[in-house]
């Protein structure tokens, strides 16, 4: 399986479990890899034989601006079935980036890794 990857695409949403999280919300940051064959898309050279993955970073950022939720445990799966949306997207991995979670400790990040996949 071929592997397209988005890595550092941003976007502000209000998730979290705390009233401050929801009111003021943060950035998220989500890395994105795509399972796919492309074979298909380079022997014609056609990109409707791939994913088209200007789009899908749309629908991702659209996703993390979207409805709130408590868990970015949450929030990463709803990233994850939005790309096996796409047809060809055969597996994703999602890590999801929360850089200014609640801590009280000093930290660099929090993150969330999950793979998905159409099986």
């Amino acid at each position: 399986m071929d592997r397209v990857a988005l890595r550092g695409l941003k976007a502000r949403g209000h998730h979290g479990v705390f009233p401050r999280e929801r009111e003021e919300g943060q950035t998220f940051i989500v890395d994105l890899v795509l399972g796919l064959d492309t074979r298909p898309a380079a022997a014609d050279d056609d990109l409707t034989k791939t994913v088209h993955y200007g789009v899908v970073a749309e629908e991702v950022v659209e996703v993390v601006q979207g409805e709130p939720v408590n868990l970015i445990e949450t929030l990463a799966e709803r990233i994850a079935q939005q790309c096996l949306q796409h047809e060809g997207v055969e597996e994703v991995e999602v890590c999801l980036h929360k850089p200014d979670a609640p801590i009280t400790v000093p930290f660099d990040d929090v993150t969330i890794t999950i793979t998905r996949s159409r099986v």
